[in-house]
């Protein structure tokens, strides 16, 4: 890892998924990343053989079980490194586990190393504008009190770079999209809650060790509700999830267009409506 930039803390990262096993019930964060991942692995319309989840919590490893008759289950160690074979699985996923990680190319090309030729990855991971509500309401509460900000909302990767990522990692018919859900929370504790069940509480290197000072908190709440709220009351959250599709390099696989070669557009072709990215075609409203 010599050279890449220590963003997050390993072994704090690795504390918070312990404590959140423990935590009763199943976080619908690490539920709802799964099952993306899932569908679009079984959307390959392909019975696999040796499967590798790579870091994933234990409750999103069950609707991934069916997709694949043997698994081999590992985890990015301290150094983030995956101690798996090379060239023994056909697929590999990854729920919620590379958003945190120091070297993310390095952990896609792991991945595709560890893939046969023709493997399938698919990954989960949090994007874009994740939690931006938060992050803008910690910053504008902790500048007013404190006249400085902490950082407590990590940064994720926009879903344009994380396709790049996937070529640059050597995957062929790379593809990435993201599914945007809004929550709209009574109350903010329940926020707080989930992000502990789901093992995404602050894990950055610069982290402040000391507890938020309640006169901050109070600040933070004021800014929360004056910005990012409903006229009900619920304060909003924004999770974006990314979905990474990859093939490990085979000869017999289809080669991409050469680029302005296509002579009809997509959105044609199925009688749809093109939209920009960040568009709200994906958004799923949720109430917490």
């Amino acid at each position: 890892m010599s050279g890449v930039p220590h963003i997050f803390d390993s072994s704090a990262r690795a504390l918070r998924a312990a404590r959140a096993a423990r935590i009763p019930g199943q976080s619908f964060l690490v539920l709802e990343a799964a099952a993306g991942v899932a569908e679009r692995a079984g959307a390959a319309n392909r019975r696999f053989q040796n499967a590798l989840e790579a870091g994933s919590a234990d409750s999103a490893f069950d609707p991934m079980k069916p997709l694949a008759a043997n698994w081999t289950r590992a985890a990015f160690s301290k150094t983030e490194t995956l101690d798996v074979p090379a060239q023994s699985f056909d697929l590999a996923v990854s729920v919620l586990a590379l958003h945190a990680v120091n070297d993310l190319p390095g952990a896609l090309i792991q991945i595709r190393r560890a893939l046969k030729p023709d493997g399938l990855f698919v990954g989960a991971l949090f994007s874009g504008d994740t939690l931006k509500e938060l992050r803008d309401s910690l910053a504008a509460g902790e500048e007013e009190i404190s006249g400085g900000v902490s950082p407590r909302v990590a940064p994720f990767a926009d879903v344009r770079d994380l396709g790049g990522l996937l070529q640059r990692a050597g995957f062929n018919l790379p593809v990435a999209d993201t599914e945007r859900t809004v929550v709209r929370y009574r109350r903010f504790e329940t926020l707080i809650s989930d992000l502990r069940a789901a093992g995404e509480t602050n894990v950055l290197a610069s982290r402040a060790r000391k507890p938020l000072r309640r006169d901050v908190l109070a600040a933070t709440l004021a800014q929360y509700n004056t910005n990012h709220a409903e006229d009900d009351g619920r304060i909003r959250a924004t999770f974006d999830i990314a979905y990474l599709t990859g093939w490990s390099p085979h000869e017999s696989q289809q080669k991409p267009l050469a680029p302005g070669s296509a002579k009809t557009r997509l959105a044609d072709a199925l009688g749809t409506t093109e939209q920009k990215a960040g568009d709200d075609a994906n958004l799923k409203p949720r109430g917490r």
